[in-house]
């Protein structure tokens, strides 16, 4: 029971994530009391799930792309342009507070991902181009394109419907933690109660295999990237909606980084094929809590980065089952000597003993 439990790739992540809370519990003690005002929920603990709902969203859709041994590099110039068409057509419009007008603008924004994701995915499935060059066209170009929208300005806009999505709240909850965790459900449902998944994780192991097997690999693939960008626009959406105006230079900045980061803490391979969900979406969890723990510390905005390093590092090692081999040997320290010989065999768990053979 221990040794599957210790080989199980959740269980880093979950210690990382209870070690960052007991951090800040001890440097905040009421850091996890949650408080009820006016019919909603208030609390660290749901700043958290807020504030790390476009990472979630995003993230999510990496995993997929990511199970298909491929790469989004630009799901944050395309969180840039799906903000900023919204707000942009918003503040153009005669009536911005108007529900029809939020949600043409929406529309908008999401149908231009959709066509986003289609430019991904057709380069990568037809034309044969690397994941990772496709993609640094558009976080190059896309950006540019969301600069020219706001013509290098901040966008705001004042209208409630719209604020809704990322500062609203429904059943006493955000409204960004509700559709985050919409999408989480829905996408998994699809991929582990469907064949979907199962042809995804072919695909990453082995294309060229699944092609021959019958697998529309083209189509699986041109699928994730279209679902990875339509994320990157709700994401988008949520991030304009929360500040009510659209910043092209940083809305987005670095979101790409943050999202590969959950998906490999939480035990994606970067290789392709098996994927977890959940683990993506702890991984996110951790992301958001390292940097309210640097925020509640006191520690400089700018190393950041640094102790996220540090603790992608330091999770991914323990997630390694070479490193915990090493550690496994030198815990157990050198054989001694008459001891008889035997074999070992290397598995996710660590070292497994095998039958012991013996000469008559």
């Amino acid at each position: 029971m221990m040794r599957k439990l210790t080989a199980s790739p959740l269980l880093w992540p979950v210690l990382a994530l209870a070690a960052l809370l007991v951090v800040n519990v001890i440097l905040t003690p009421s850091f996890l009391s949650i408080r009820i005002q006016d019919g909603h929920l208030f609390g660290s603990l749901i700043d958290i799930l807020r504030n790390g709902a476009p990472t979630m969203l995003v993230a999510l859709g990496m995993t997929l792309v990511i199970a298909s041994r491929g790469i989004d590099l630009s799901v944050g110039a395309v969180v840039a342009v799906s903000g900023a068409l919204a707000c942009a057509h918003i503040a153009a419009s005669d009536n911005p507070a108007g529900a029809a007008t939020v949600i043409t603008a929406m529309g908008i924004a999401l149908g231009v991902a959709v066509g986003l994701g289609l430019w991904n995915g057709m380069l990568v499935s037809v034309f044969g181009v690397q994941p990772i060059i496709a993609t640094l066209v558009l976080m190059t170009a896309g950006r540019g394109i969301a600069l020219f929208i706001t013509d290098g300005q901040i966008v705001t806009v004042t209208s409630a419907p719209f604020k809704v999505l990322g500062a609203g709240y429904a059943f006493g909850l955000p409204v960004a933690i509700l559709v985050s965790l919409a999408v989480f459900a829905v996408v998994g449902l699809v991929v582990r109660r469907t064949a979907l998944g199962m042809l995804l994780e072919s695909v990453g192991i082995n294309p060229e295999a699944s092609r021959l097997a019958g697998v529309r690999h083209r189509s699986i693939v041109f699928a994730v990237y279209v679902f990875c960008a339509v994320c990157a626009g709700i994401a988008g959406l949520m991030i304009a909606s929360n500040i009510s105006a659209a910043d092209a230079n940083n809305a987005g900045l670095w979101i790409e980084m943050d999202a590969i980061l959950a998906v490999v803490i939480g035990g994606t391979s970067l290789l392709g094929g098996r994927f977890s969900l959940t683990g993506t979406i702890l991984g996110a969890l951790i992301i958001q809590t390292l940097t309210t723990t640097v925020y509640t510390a006191g520690i400089t905005p700018e190393t950041t980065l640094v102790f996220k390093a540090l603790v992608v590092i330091a999770v991914c090692l323990l997630q390694s089952p070479k490193f915990r081999a090493m550690l496994t040997r030198r815990r157990s320290g050198p054989k001694r000597d008459g001891a008889g010989p035997s074999t070992s065999v290397t598995t996710g768990g660590g070292d497994l003993p095998t039958r012991e053979m013996s000469r008559s």
